[in-house]
C-alpha cells in the first residue's frame, strides 16, 4: 500500500528589515529570536554590521536580515552603512521597512521606500514600531502615511518591547517563503562570531553611557578569548578618534571604562555561559571613521 500523506514542503529565506536610524530594527530581530544578539540604543548608527538570525522550526527557517539605519551620511562610515544596508535589498525574498510610530513619516522615509519599491523581494512589509509609545490616533495618523510611500502586500503594527504582534511578524513573514533548504545548521542562532557578539555588546555600554557625539567616535574590537573550564578571559579594545576622547571614556579614576565592563560583560556572561573576566583599554585612532581600511580591519564595511 502507497502513503498518500502529503508532505508539507520546506520553505526558506532572508527577510530584511530597513529603515530609518532608530526605527526599530535590532530590537525586533531580538524579540522575534528570543534572545539579544543585536545591540540596541537611543543614538543614530548604532548598527554597523549587517547581521542575520535564523528561526527554524520542523517546516521552515526563517533568516531576518538586520542592517544599518539608512540616513545622510557625513563621513566614510555613513556611506559604507548606507551601502551595506541597501546591498541587503537586492537578494532577499522579503522586505520589512520598518515605520517609527512616533515620528513623522517624512522624507527619509520616503527616500528608503524608493529604494524598497525598486528592489526585486516579492513580498513587502510595512511594519510600524512601537506602538507601545504610540496613542490611536497617532497611529492611525502614522499608518495613513505610510500606506502613502509605496503599494505594501500586507502591514503589521508591532512593539518590540512588549512583544505585541512579534509572533505574528515572525508566521506572516514566513508564509511567503519558497521552497528551499535550511540555509544555516538548525543550532545556529546567528552568523556573528563570539567575537564580533563581545565587540559588538562592549560598543553598545559604550553608546549607552558616552555623552553628546563621542558615541560616533567610538568602534570596538575583541583582541582575544581564553576559555578555562568554569570562566572565559576576554580583551578588547575600544577605539576613538582624539586623546580627550579617551580620557572620557576611561573616566575619572577609571569610573566610566569599568561601568562599560562591568555592563557589558552581563551580556556577554548570557552569552557564553559561563563567568567572564574582561580587561578593556582604549586607543586613539584619528579619523578612522574616513579611513577605509580601518572601517574594514572593524568589520563596519559592506563587503564586496
Amino acid at each position: 500500500m502507497s502513503d498518500n500523506t502529503a508532505q508539507t514542503p520546506f520553505t526558506s529565506g532572508f527577510v530584511a528589515l530597513v529603515g530609518r536610524a532608530n526605527a526599530g530594527k535590532s530590537t525586533l530581530l531580538n524579540a522575534a529570536l528570543g534572545q539579544k544578539v543585536a545591540i540596541t540604543s537611543p543614538v543614530a548608527q548604532t548598527t554597523r554590521k549587517r547581521l542575520r538570525a535564523v528561526i527554524n522550526t520542523d517546516s521552515s527557517q526563517l533568516v531576518i536580515v538586520d542592517t544599518p539605519g539608512l540616513h545622510k551620511p557625513k563621513d566614510a562610515l555613513g556611506k559604507e552603512l548606507n551601502r551595506s544596508a541597501l546591498a541587503e535589498l537586492e537578494d532577499v525574498d522579503a522586505v520589512a521597512m520598518l515605520v517609527d510610530a512616533t515620528k513623522p513619516v517624512g522624507t527619509g522615509d520616503e527616500w528608503v521606500a524608493g529604494h524598497v519599491k525598486a528592489c526585486d523581494a516579492p513580498y513587502k512589509l510595512l511594519v510600524l514600531t512601537k506602538a507601545d509609545l504610540s496613542g490611536p490616533e497617532q497611529m492611525a495618523s502614522q499608518l495613513e502615511a505610510a500606506r502613502a510611500l509605496l503599494d505594501w502586500d500586507d502591514e503589521l503594527v508591532v512593539s518590540a518591547k512588549t512583544g505585541f504582534n512579534v509572533d505574528s511578524f515572525v508566521e506572516l513573514v514566513s508564509r511567503h517563503l519558497p521552497e528551499g533548504p535550511r540555509w544555516f545548521p538548525e543550532d545556529m542562532s546567528c552568523d556573528a562570531t563570539t567575537e564580533e557578539l563581545v565587540a559588538e555588546f562592549v560598543r553598545e555600554k559604550a553608546f549607552l553611557n558616552l555623552r553628546e557625539e563621542i558615541p560616533h567616535s567610538v568602534g570596538v574590537v575583541c583582541d582575544s578569548i581564553e576559555y578555562a573550564r568554569d570562566h572565559a578571559s576576554i580583551e578588547a579594545t575600544i577605539i576613538v578618534e582624539r586623546e580627550g576622547q579617551k580620557g572620557i571614556v576611561i573616566g575619572h579614576g577609571g569610573r566610566m571604562i569599568k561601568k562599560i565592563g562591568t555592563e557589558a560583560r552581563r551580556d556577554i556572561e548570557r552569552l557564553l555561559g559561563r563567568r567572564v573576566y574582561l580587561d578593556l583599554s582604549v586607543r586613539v585612532q584619528p579619523a578612522w571613521r574616513r579611513d577605509q581600511n580601518e572601517i574594514r580591519r572593524l568589520g563596519y564595511d559592506a563587503g564586496e
